[in-house]
């Protein structure tokens, strides 16, 4: 990375909407880029294609009828980084991140919960280039059908007229929602123009959960820890079960240490006795999404959950 890059990248904001003051706060934004996100190769060229690289070579893409700005949707078990990654998109085109969070929008008054969303699209349109982040797309967006209350359905009216205009006076503006649930999604939503592509976020591989171990044990003490064998039994754990998987045994050491009254090294038997308590969060998604990807998929939009599956060997 050059000088200037790296002085620019310093530069660039974090925008959340506080309903409150009604205003915005602006924070330093963290330098995440794909380089800080450990592999899912697939997930990134499928990124790079349809948001990076439309921006970089903007007449080529123009030449096909397509240009920079869209939208796209991250599934998959919690905790497993669709966060990060979007964060990490935003490193990549140096380009401001609003993150959407449901309680910053909903409002006991009757049109005020649209009025704050349209109020979050208008700034990150001002923002441009923006990554507008909607974490958890399920709870604004979820089916119409299913809702009871009209001002529900009226919130997924107003999203739905907000995306509609990613051709037009979106222009710049990068919408990329997360969800563990998209079937729960109303089908407008998934249509061309919206959120059509459609991205599944897998737990992190055996050499991915040995690099969150490090990361997370880094500066503790220790006692030659076997970290290859740690990440091996801990198969299908997603990012948030392996830090919990650190918390349990840091606590075991800290209680030794306690009882000792000096400190104490995290050895590999504190591992293996918070493994025999720790079991991956991830197993009951798969067996939902098991469950709908096999008798109600209609359009096989959930086939690589099913080959994730098969080739992981989870039952």
């Amino acid at each position: 990375m050059s000088e200037d890059q790296d002085k620019h990248r310093r530069k660039l904001k974090v925008i959340q909407f506080d309903k409150n003051k009604d205003t915005l706060i602006e924070t330093v934004q963290s330098k995440e880029t794909f380089d800080d996100v450990g592999g899912l190769e697939d997930i990134k060229k499928k990124i790079n294609m349809n948001f990076i690289l439309p921006l970089k070579n903007p007449d080529i893409f123009k030449a096909y009828g397509k240009e920079a700005g869209g939208s796209m949707l991250l599934y998959g078990p919690p905790g497993c980084g669709k966060t990060f990654l979007a964060k990490a998109v935003a490193g990549e085109i140096d380009a401001n991140f609003l993150h959407l969070e449901l309680q910053a929008i909903l409002s006991m008054y009757v049109g005020e919960s649209e009025h704050n969303l349209h109020d979050v699209f208008e700034k990150a349109r001002a923002e441009a280039p923006c990554i507008l982040f909607i974490d958890e797309l399920d709870a604004i967006g979820g089916s119409r059908h299913k809702m009871g209350q009209h001002h529900e359905r009226m919130l997924v009216n107003q999203l739905l007229i907000e995306l509609d205009g990613l051709d037009s006076h979106n222009k710049g503006v990068y919408v990329i929602g997360a969800t563990n649930t998209p079937w729960y999604l109303d089908p407008a939503i998934r249509r061309p123009g919206r959120f059509n592509h459609l991205i599944f976020v897998p737990p992190p591989n055996k050499e991915e959960r040995k690099l969150i171990l490090s990361l997370k044990l880094q500066d503790k003490p220790q006692n030659s820890l076997d970290i290859d064998s740690i990440a091996k039994k801990a198969q299908h754990f997603s990012g948030a079960d392996l830090e919990q998987l650190v918390n349990d045994s840091i606590e075991m050491v800290l209680q030794r240490s306690m009882e000792k009254g000096e400190l104490q090294s995290l050895s590999n038997d504190d591992f293996k006795t918070a493994l025999k308590y720790r079991n991956p969060t991830t197993l009951e998604w798969f067996s939902t999404a098991k469950n709908y990807a096999t008798f109600s998929d209609v359009n096989k939009d959930y086939q690589n959950v099913l080959n994730y599956i098969k080739e992981n060997g989870i039952k």
